[in-house]
This record gives structure tokens, sequence and C-alpha cells, in this order.
């Protein structure tokens, strides 16, 4: 058994494949350990070494209890899910290992890949944010669609991802630990970078709670001044060539009005923000 605290498993990969569909394009096999492929998609980018020691005299005492999920490639294999199960063994010195080799196309493996470790894999905040994105990104999901496959509410999905707008600093907080998921949400509504790094670093110096560093984050958080405001709008005037208006609340969101005044004047401004989305 793996000794990984785990998060819970949502809907499941059952119900993103019926049970003929992987009965029909799965088999189970035992091969050799020096023909699995890591999962170049994996989002996980650290790994603690003293799970990793766990699960490797667990496998020493009991084996491997749930095969490793694995496709073909070329002569070998290419792992799909069961990462820390591939360097426990490889720590082991194992021969085989058991699989269960799923028959899939590039773009599927990719999105299940995905999907499996964003279920089962005890992710930090940032790499479930990633693999969210990742999950957009390549194959074009809303975050509805998002949501549903990994058996999470649309809001959650949306609240991870804006994780990624946090300053590099913050975010390094999160990846050590040293901030929870509850306390980057907080930060994210305070106002310009340099305050989030600065309220970031008073939870850290004070070792505030989630319910304080809401507290003090609301009372920072303001609406944009009137002279930031303008000059905002003067921007996006500027670079659209119509005239916009900006509608902050005071959580900090708000939302943006662009005017146009033809169906003309509508194609050009398309054009215009395509040309800048291309750039």
């Amino acid at each position: 058994m793996e000794l990984a605290k785990r998060r819970a498993l949502g809907r499941g990969l059952g119900a993103l494949i019926p049970n003929t569909y992987q009965e029909e394009k799965s088999t189970e096999s035992h091969v050799p350990l020096g023909a699995i492929q890591p999962n170049r998609l994996q989002p996980r980018q650290v790994f603690a070494e003293a799970t990793i020691d766990e699960l490797a005299e667990s496998i020493r005492e009991k084996g491997i209890l749930q095969p490793l999920l694995v496709r073909r490639v070329g002569g070998g294999y290419e792992l799909i899910a069961g990462e820390r199960r591939l360097r426990a063994a490889q720590r082991l010195g194992m021969e085989q290992v058991p699989v269960t080799i799923r028959d899939c196309a590039d773009g599927e493996m990719l999105e299940l890949a995905l999907i499996e470790n964003i279920q089962r894999e005890d992710l930090n905040p940032l790499e479930e944010a990633r693999g969210y994105r990742r999950l957009s990104d390549e194959f074009s999901l809303t975050q509805d669609e998002i949501a549903k496959r990994v058996g999470k509410d649309r809001s959650t999905v949306a609240n991870t991802v804006r994780l990624l707008q946090l300053p590099q600093e913050v975010q390094r907080e999160i990846e050590r630990g040293a901030l929870s998921a509850g306390h980057a949400r907080a930060l994210i509504n305070v106002g310009s970078e340099a305050a989030k790094i600065k309220l970031a670093r008073e939870v850290l110096a004070r070792r505030l709670t989630v319910r304080e560093t809401e507290k003090l984050a609301k009372r920072q958080a303001r609406p944009m001044a009137d002279v930031e405001l303008q000059a905002a709008e003067h921007r996006l005037t500027e670079a659209l060539g119509t005239r916009v208006r900006l509608h902050t609340r005071r959580d900090g969101a708000g939302k943006i009005e662009i005017e146009y005044y033809s169906l003309e004047g509508l194609n050009a401004l398309i054009d215009r923000l395509g040309a800048m989305q291309a750039s």
C-alpha cells in the first residue's frame, strides 16, 4: 500500500471511461522495468524522497499491489500513471513490475495522464493548477469540462488556476509547503504584486492561519484608485482604438466595457485583438 497521503478521488477514471472500454483496451502483464519510459507529462515536480523510501519498503514486503498504467511505444512502454511506484521499484532494483497496458492514441493518453495524476496524486496546489491549465491549453477543455472530468466544482478549478497569477516568490513558498492553498487564495485579492509579497512574508513570519490571512487580506484589498483607473482606461483605449471603461469592485475584480459603433468597427476590433494575441 502506498503510504503517502491521498486526495479524494472525485468521480475517478471509472466515470471517464466505461468498464467495457477498459476491458477491451486494457490488458495486465509483467514487463521489464527498464522497458518503461517515464511519463513526459508528469505534473508533479517535487517527489519527497522520504515517501519514496517508505513506499519502497512497503513494496519490498508486500510487492506492488496496484499495477502501473502504461501504453506501448515502439519496442517498449510509456508510463501513464504510477511514477512513485516506478521510482520505488527502481530504487529496489526490481527486474519486472506488474502493469496494465492500455491501448490509446497520443491525445487520449496525454489527457488521461493529467487527469489520473490530478485525481490520484497528492499534488501541491501549483502542480494541480498547471495540470488544469494544460488540460485547457492542450485539449481546449473549458473549466466546466475539466471540473466534470476530475469530479470537482468549476469554482474550485477556476480558483486553483488563479494561483498561477501569484508572484514567483509566493509560488515558491507554496511549492515548498510553507503556504497552503487557502493562504494562496487569500493573497490573490490583495492589490499589487508587491503587496502580495509583503503580505505573504508577514503570514510566514507571524505563522498566520488561513482565517487570519483572509481577514488581513480583506482589510488590505482596495478598489483601484481613480488616477490608476483613468490611466488604465487610457492605455486600453489607445491600444484598441476605441473607448474602454473599467468597472471595479471592492474585492479587486470587475469588468471591461469596450465600445464599438458599427459592424465594421467591431470586425476591426476583433482583428486588432487577434493580432495582439498572436504577437
